[in-house]
């Protein structure tokens, strides 16, 4: 079949490119501009692409999939729609060529989704179970967030934002779960969602389509998940927590332990506990079928093998002194617990946040107070400019000015206000120096680019007595 796919520059869009390309159909593309790394990728798989979007690209084509970020308007749609060449979403062909007759483990929720998800495949594929994966993301050893598999299991990240201009549910409604992992749910993507309930509606629709033999693990700490699940009457639902009287995991004598089995974790902080909490509930509920004696065993040493995910406390740099940590933080709750969890971690560091407000929700005033409360444990914050001015009006838009002077009233960190990501590291340059002597951890969150400074921050850090 020729699959053409409009959009192709994307991560998410790339790897679907190579997978039906391995599963032997002919694909070619298009997207407004491809960059590094997937143009590499892309050359390297063989896949021809189109810079720009033509009419004439889409001639020819059997199916025709159409990226999030593509609409109306688009010469390649409208050729498309004006043809009558039969097209789909990207979650739905994903459905279509690689779910079916597979058991597929949802990993959603508005944090934690990509580090589950691959924990989750990790350990299955560790333990011979050699499971399909779909993740937006990239593990810290290279592995990229996909694989076909031959086994019966498929673990996708459920994201809960829309499908296509044609289509605006949730990603994840796509997917045909046997399992559903719900690991948190709080207020996100205000570009698309009016209010939590909206959110809420999805996350119902998801739940709604777990099968009988199937199960629904959610996060109990989440009342909105809670409140969900209540009504649950044809599917298992397990609540999950860790470090509690119900949890499997949890401290003794300050060593991490599964049911009395030690686990030594590259991952670390409440978030990424429970995270792993979830993955081992699941993972039992498969392998413990196939190796009743030995499964823990198999589990453990999965985990203590998972080399983490890059962009989640990504450590970019390490010496006696100092730490570069990126992170892909941007809610103001996923801001807190990173800062929390890295505090903990670096006992007796500065911890200096860098933050770029650049993701649809950050960019927006809907959080201004949340914000005010994030950053706490930080002994230095500089918070740059929302990353696009233009994309948000004034009215409705994060005021960072005001954030800052709100910082100085609510927590203890001396924040700091700068344009753009260059003048922030120009102003972390100058102050750097105050920490002379003591242990600093620079952690920069951002979901994007962060303007090109991480390996000036590195630098900075390497020179740092």
């Amino acid at each position: 079949m020729k699959i053409y796919l409009i959009g192709i520059g994307g991560i998410a869009m790339g790897n679907l490119a190579y997978m039906l390309k391995k599963s032997g159909h002919e694909v070619s593309g298009s997207d407004a501009g491809v960059y590094p790394p997937m143009s590499d990728k892309l050359k390297e798989w063989g896949i021809p692409y189109y810079e720009g979007f033509k009419a004439e690209n889409v001639k020819g084509q059997d199916l025709i999939v159409v990226g999030n970020a593509i609409s109306r308007g688009n010469p390649e749609v409208e050729e498309m729609l004006n043809s009558g060449t039969e097209y789909l979403s990207m979650p739905a062909a994903i459905s279509e060529f690689f779910l079916k007759g597979k058991k597929v483990i949802v990993v959603a929720g508005t944090h934690g989704k990509t580090t589950t998800t691959f924990l989750i495949h990790h350990i299955l594929k560790e333990n011979g179970i050699q499971p399909g994966l779909f993740v937006g993301g990239i593990r810290k050893d290279g592995f990229p967030g996909f694989e076909l598999g031959n086994g019966p299991y498929f673990v996708i990240e459920g994201d809960e934002y829309d499908t296509a201009f044609f289509d605006k549910s949730s990603k994840f409604l796509h997917y045909r779960p046997t399992y559903a992992v719900l690991n948190a749910l709080d207020y996100d993507h205000a570009d698309i969602f009016p209010d939590i309930a909206a959110i809420e509606t999805m996350f119902l629709r998801l739940i709604n389509l777990v099968p009988g033999n199937g199960k629904i693990f959610y996060w109990s700490g989440s009342g909105s998940l809670k409140k969900l699940v209540q009504h649950v009457k044809f599917t298992d639902t397990e609540g999950f927590e860790w470090n509690r009287k119900e949890s499997s995991l949890g401290w003794k004598k300050n060593e991490l332990v599964w049911e009395n089995v030690k686990l030594n974790p590259v991952i670390f902080g409440d978030h990424n506990y429970r995270n792993l909490e979830v993955a081992i509930r699941v993972c039992s509920e498969i392998l413990r079928e196939k190796n009743p004696n030995g499964y823990k065993q198999g589990i453990a040493k999965a985990i203590d093998s998972f080399p983490g995910v890059k962009r989640r406390q990504d450590i970019l740099f390490q010496s006696e002194k100092a730490v570069v940590m990126e992170d892909f933080a941007h809610h103001p709750v996923a801001v807190h617990e990173t800062i929390h969890s890295v505090k903990k971690r670096f006992h007796g560091y500065k911890i200096i946040s860098l933050f770029e407000p650049r993701s649809a929700t950050s960019h927006r005033n809907v959080f201004q107070k949340e914000y005010s409360y994030s950053f706490l444990g930080s002994d230095l914050t500089i918070l740059t400019e929302i990353y696009n001015l233009k994309k948000v009006p004034k009215d409705v838009r994060l005021d960072v000015k005001k954030l800052v002077q709100k910082l100085l009233k609510n927590s203890k960190t001396l924040p700091v206000y700068a344009k753009d990501p260059q003048e922030l590291f120009a102003k972390l340059e100058k102050m750097i120096p105050q920490f002379a002597g003591q242990k600093i951890l620079i952690l920069a969150m951002s979901n994007g680019a962060f303007g090109g400074i991480y390996p000036d921050l590195v630098e900075l850090a390497r020179k740092h007595v």
